[in-house]
């Protein structure tokens, strides 16, 4: 290492950060990693959220009225493989960058320099697959589960398609790989693993989960690679192949996704319902075992996403049961958040409000769940606008109000300044009154039979679907505001937050000056009794 290397680097151990775009290039801090993750995040929520207008302009009344067939099933799949791999995995990557090191007393991630490249690398699979908008035959139209023989059919895009997905999962397991030795390797000596605050735990298992399931995706769509280029048929019914498996591969890998998707919102609401209820979480180790016993059925119900394939009675069974499994420590889980908050101290600062809606309608979208889980009752329901309901209530009142929980309540250790609460108040009721006004008519059109995923529809749809698409513009309008909230915030314009922030937070997070120093925990911190949640 030459004199000026080990100067600059000395520079920024102890000085803080470099100056200018170097810092954000060769960053190894987390801090700055994580900020990063949750900027991306919001520009890609704002990307997929603008094709989501796109779909709920062309459905405001029946007929074609902005863009055609093709390019609107391209928009229905860009908008699902931006939102689920752009703006929510992102964004709770995001949040474990910048709270996990903070929360268990690390000075940064186990692993910074593979931090910096697993951020960097999702810049380029964005681009990469925003780029297919503008090729010839236009963007992938298959929907995000890529089934064939339909993505086959995509054009120029498709190869460009797969590689942007193998990005996305290189990103995605170097990510977990770093919280996982961070968390295992790294705590503050005194924190066992039952001390941990539940966020991190959510985000151990969640790391597991995508070490796990990263691999599968990668797989099935090589094998769709090799399938088009390479003369295989693994999925091509006139070479041998057999379409159906790819969904069983494809669904193995999706199913456990989406509580990768779920789970750290759990932890999220799990550290902020406490701080406003003014009470220990109720049953910290339960929910620990809960979040636990979710992920491991996640991936014994995978099949449940398939019940109109011609399964034998016996799979329709043993998959149906075991779906509705998942609905008891899902259910040990709300039911420890109303105990937590059973006769506390409540007040309803913005992060409150975020969770509790969290719990009410992710709850909604929980019971649909258990409705599409009844395998003859899915026959019906299967590639309806109730599918669309069901998972839109579980992702965007589930994982996106738990980001935006998440965001409110540790912004002011970020930044060191309070955000206008006021105004965040009127972005939460905007948003839920907004968001149940998009998806709930879904409910309704689906069960009358409407199809998913169509340009065009029938006139006793209409009402239904204004409504939904009225709804939609107004949630998309909304979250301008809460742009304008971060900015502000982050520009150090409001009032200067304390160390503790909210009134007696637990977690070594709020022993720590706001805005939190570029580095912290030059030294173990000790972890008392009540530094934690448990």
């Amino acid at each position: 290492m030459t004199s000026a290397v080990i100067d600059a680097h000395l520079s920024e151990e102890h000085h803080g950060p470099a100056k200018g775009i170097r810092r954000w290039l060769y960053t190894t801090n987390h801090k700055d990693i994580g900020s990063m993750y949750l900027v991306f995040s919001l520009v890609m929520f704002l990307v997929g959220g603008s094709m989501a207008l796109v779909i709920r302009s062309e459905l405001f009344t029946p007929g074609l009225q902005f863009v055609d067939p093709a390019f609107f099933n391209q928009m229905t799949t860009m908008h699902a493989l931006i939102m689920v791999f752009g703006a929510v995995m992102p964004a709770f990557v995001g949040l474990a960058n910048w709270m996990v090191p903070l929360m268990i007393g690390a000075p940064d991630m186990a692993l910074p320099r593979m931090n910096n490249w697993s951020f960097w690398i999702l810049p380029v699979a964005f681009g990469m697959l925003g780029s297919t908008l503008f090729m010839d035959g236009g963007a992938p139209a298959s929907g995000w589960t890529m089934y064939p023989p339909l993505v086959l059919q995509t054009g120029d895009a498709f190869p460009f398609l797969i590689f942007s997905v193998h990005l996305m999962g290189l990103s995605s397991i170097m990510g977990a790989i770093n919280v996982i030795v961070t968390i295992i390797n790294m705590r503050a000596p005194d924190m066992t693993l039952l001390k941990m605050p539940m966020f991190v735990w959510t985000w151990l298992i969640t790391a597991y989960l995508l070490i796990a399931v990263m691999p599968v995706l990668a797989g099935a769509v090589t094998m769709l690679l090799t399938d088009q280029f390479f003369g295989t048929s693994f999925f091509l019914a006139a070479g041998g192949g057999d379409p159906v498996m790819f969904q069983h591969i494809f669904w193995f890998f999706g199913h456990p996704e989406v509580y990768i998707m779920i789970l750290p919102a759990f932890g999220v609401v799990s550290e902020i319902i406490p701080t406003f209820s003014r009470k220990p979480l109720f049953g910290h180790d339960s929910m620990v075992y809960a979040a636990s016993s979710i992920a491991f059925l996640s991936f014994i119900v995978w099949a449940h996403h398939m019940f109109t394939t011609g399964m034998p009675l016996t799979g329709q069974l043993f998959f149906m049961f075991a779906t509705m499994l998942i609905a008891v420590p899902t259910g040990v889980k709300v039911f420890n958040w109303v105990g937590t908050m059973w006769r506390g101290a409540m007040t309803f600062e913005t992060p409150m409000l975020f969770a509790l809606a969290f719990v009410v309608l992710f709850t909604i979208g929980g019971f649909s769940g258990l409705m599409l889980a009844i395998a003859p009752a899915d026959i019906q329901y299967h590639d309806s606008y109730f599918v669309v309901a069901h998972f839109h209530y579980v992702l965007v009142p589930g994982a996106v109000f738990g980001i935006m929980a998440g965001v409110y309540y540790w912004m002011p250790k970020w930044t060191g300044r309070m955000y206008d609460e006021r105004l965040g108040q009127i972005h939460f009721w905007l948003s839920t009154i907004f968001v149940n006004l998009t998806f709930f008519p879904m409910h309704f059109v689906g069960l009358a039979g409407m199809p998913r995923r169509i340009p065009d529809y029938s006139t006793q749809f209409a009402d239904f679907n204004s409504v939904a698409s009225i709804g939609a513009i107004g949630y998309g309008v909304s979250q301008l505001l809460f742009v304008y909230i971060v900015v502000k915030c982050v520009r150090r314009q409001g009032e200067t937050a304390t160390d503790m922030v909210w009134d007696h937070p637990k977690g070594l997070e709020w022993t720590v000056p706001s805005p939190a120093p570029y580095h912290t925990f030059d030294t173990p911190p000790r972890v008392t009794e009540g530094a934690t949640f448990h």
